[in-house]
């Protein structure tokens, strides 16, 4: 297994800065934000995704994966970013998320998102990349693992993957979800996200009562059972890319973290995930 870092959190940076501290901490690749708001916005990704990507691999980094907000082939730049993060070499894209509005909808929803899906399906194909499925815990398609199994079961295994995330997995199914989803996308499993989380109350007048939100923490304090999680993996022979999502800005961390605080948790977290994985 590699060790990736998401660049979201570090996009007060250049990315030639990001890039280096990214390098400094130990990783060995760069998830390379290629979306609205992102390194790359969509509409420049023909003429400068090459390029950065060229100069990260100086800085000795691998950029295996590009995360992008598309989720339908026909809309802006969706042909465009795939075409052009194939011309520079990444092979793995992240899609992005659909969401599951009012209740009463959601097999409506599953439903278009299957349709469109066929048509990026089509579209990986075609430029010769693969389209990864996040999980991600709230009102999401892809908040449960039986939801992206029947998004994904008939599809190609080259051109559609699972991105699994044990965090928004442990929120959704605290008790053993997280287990069985492993279990039932396991052969196709692509990439691996790694945050943690903890349970934070408040009081709620609209509920009378104390209510429980999701905070994300490092990895030594959350929720998430990382030497099972990791054990799983293993018995799943997953030898693919890790991405270490530090996501300690935003206002959903137990503290909003400047960014030379952030790399150092990065720090912090990284040393405790290596120790993880040399136990197992």
């Amino acid at each position: 297994m590699k060790l990736m870092m998401f660049s979201k959190h570090l996009q007060s940076l250049s990315l030639a800065e990001a890039g280096k501290a990214v390098r400094e901490l130990g990783f060995e690749g760069l998830d390379l934000t290629v979306r609205p708001g992102g390194f790359i916005e969509p509409q420049r990704v023909a003429q400068e995704l090459t390029l950065k990507v060229r100069m990260l691999r100086e800085i000795g980094l691998e950029v295996p994966l590009a995360t992008t907000a598309i989720t339908r082939a026909d809309e802006p730049h969706a042909r465009e970013t795939f075409e052009a993060i194939h011309f520079a070499g990444i092979s793995e894209i992240k899609l992005g998320y659909v969401r599951y509005g009012a209740f009463g909808t959601l097999q409506t929803t599953l439903d278009q998102a299957a349709r469109d899906l066929e048509q990026i399906e089509a579209l990986a194909r075609a430029t010769g990349l693969r389209a990864n499925l996040h999980m991600h815990s709230g009102p999401y398609t892809t908040s449960n693992p039986a939801f992206v199994h029947w998004l994904i079961k008939d599809r190609d295994p080259a051109a559609i993957g699972a991105y699994v995330d044990p965090g928004h997995m442990t929120v959704e199914g605290g008790r053993d979800g997280w287990r069985s989803g492993l279990d039932l996308l396991g052969p196709r499993i692509t990439l691996v996200a790694i945050k943690d989380m903890a349970w934070d109350s408040r009081e709620d007048e609209k509920l009378g009562k104390t209510r429980w939100d999701m905070k994300m923490v490092p990895l030594r304090r959350g929720i998430v059972r990382w030497p099972d999680v990791f054990a799983c993996l293993r018995h799943l022979d997953f030898t693919g890319w890790i991405s270490v999502h530090s996501e300690y800005t935003g206002g959903q961390s137990w503290r909003d973290l400047t960014v030379p605080e952030l790399l150092e948790q990065t720090r912090e977290d990284l040393a405790y995930l290596r120790e993880v994985m040399r136990r197992l």
